[in-house]
């Protein structure tokens, strides 16, 4: 079963980009009527009819014999696929959306369940009702990858929807120790799907696949070009590590290591940091200019909206407590401003929207027997100008948890 296959079925030549080919592959299954729900396919990892007879092929792969856990990409056409690792009394992984609480989710069924519900377990709403999350230090073993495409070659070059999500999934779990360089990688697509990639277009951090499934055939790609080592952190910005907090997390852990993380945009901030610093008194700042982020920042007009306010701090409380409880929430920000004689500390995060999302997350902390009080620097300063000026301040540099 597991056989080299012939040409795609795509009559077009490939475009000399990503988004050429993506376009190119949506355009056609649309108009072929190839398509299945969610329609319009296009920026979606296609959903397509046959997707669960191309899944039928899975379980008579050697590698899912074999496998104990396997991860899988939430997308519509994996659906059948879930459900054959569920119904085969694996264990099943999912991904977080957008990993904005994790990395995965552990599927698993009632006791007792029918394959109807394994069939709902393996939907979206399944994932939402019978998962449970699996922490950063749970030591998961994956043995076997499901991910999405929008266009793959034979050769195992593959293209995503353009978010690039699939990679850094990867990227995570190789960073995590959850899989290996031996790891294969199914894809599961239309026939149609399956057309030349030149090889140029892919690059360091883009995943490769092993196995391509498709309604009429197995395709064992027989790649040879090295999947992701790990986190490429020189493509990460910052605000992606805002959007992902358990990103902050394993850069802590590899900067612990002693591996180079700088940010695609750590440079540029330093930069603009010391040009804040050494602009000359009275200067100002111009709209499109980037706030300043030092100790300056919570001063007077300086608060930012990426800056959050943290008052009520107990008289005997240490910076190491307020970190410990900021990592245990996943709230942790870029640097953290400790102001313990004032009972305060100034929360610094890569945008205003991670900011929002830390003051909503933080509602409720208690330390000690303090409730604290956590609000945009900003609001708090309205609501109390002079409690939020900070007089000499000591920044404690917080970089990256």
């Amino acid at each position: 079963m597991e056989s080299r296959a012939g040409k795609g079925q795509l009559g077009r030549p490939a475009g000399v980009s990503k988004q050429d080919i993506r376009e190119q592959i949506w355009d056609y299954m649309e108009s072929q009527n190839l398509a299945d729900f969610p329609r319009p396919v296009h920026h979606r990892i296609p959903n397509f009819k046959g997707a669960s007879r191309a899944a039928e092929h899975f379980p008579r792969l050697q590698a899912f014999k074999m496998a104990r856990t396997i991860k899988v990409n939430p997308d519509a056409p994996q659906k059948n696929a879930r459900f054959l690792i569920l119904n085969s009394k694996k264990t099943l992984l999912v991904p977080t959306p957008r990993l904005r609480t994790g990395l995965f989710n552990r599927i698993t069924p009632p006791p007792g369940a029918t394959k109807d519900i394994l069939r709902k377990c393996a939907t979206s709403q399944g994932v939402r009702n019978y998962s449970t999350p699996v922490g950063l230090d749970a030591r998961v073993l994956v043995d076997l990858v499901v991910v999405g495409s929008v266009a793959v070659s034979e050769k195992g070059w593959r293209i995503g929807k353009g978010e690039g999500y699939a990679d850094l999934e990867y990227a995570m779990m190789v960073s995590m120790g959850a899989v290996s360089q031996a790891t294969p990688v199914v894809t599961i697509v239309h026939d149609c799907q399956v057309v030349h990639i030149p090889e140029a277009l892919l690059e360091d951090h883009d995943l490769t696949v092993d196995y391509i499934l498709t309604p009429t055939r197995v395709i064992t790609t027989g790649c040879e070009r090295p999947k992701p080592r790990g986190i490429t952190w020189s493509k990460i910005s910052y605000e992606m590590m805002g959007k992902i907090p358990i990103l902050r997390s394993l850069r802590s852990r590899e900067q612990q290591a002693g591996k180079d993380v700088t940010l695609q945009d750590e440079h540029r901030r330093l930069l603009e940091t010391r040009s804040q610093q050494t602009a000359p008194p009275g200067a100002v700042r111009r709209p499109w200019d980037p706030a300043p982020r030092e100790s300056g920042s919570v001063q007077g007009e300086d608060v930012t909206s990426d800056t959050v306010y943290v008052g009520n701090l107990p008289w005997d409380t240490r910076v190491s407590e307020l970190k410990r409880a900021l990592r245990e929430l996943g709230a942790a920000p870029l640097r953290l401003t400790w102001q313990g004689p004032r009972h305060r500390a100034f929360l610094h995060y890569p945008d205003s929207a991670s900011a929002q999302q830390a003051v909503s997350c933080l509602q409720g902390l208690r330390l000690g027997a303090n409730t604290l009080k956590v609000a945009l620097a900003r609001q708090q300063r309205a609501n109390d100008p002079g409690g939020s000026r900070a007089g000499e301040l000591h920044p404690d540099p917080y970089p990256t948890i």
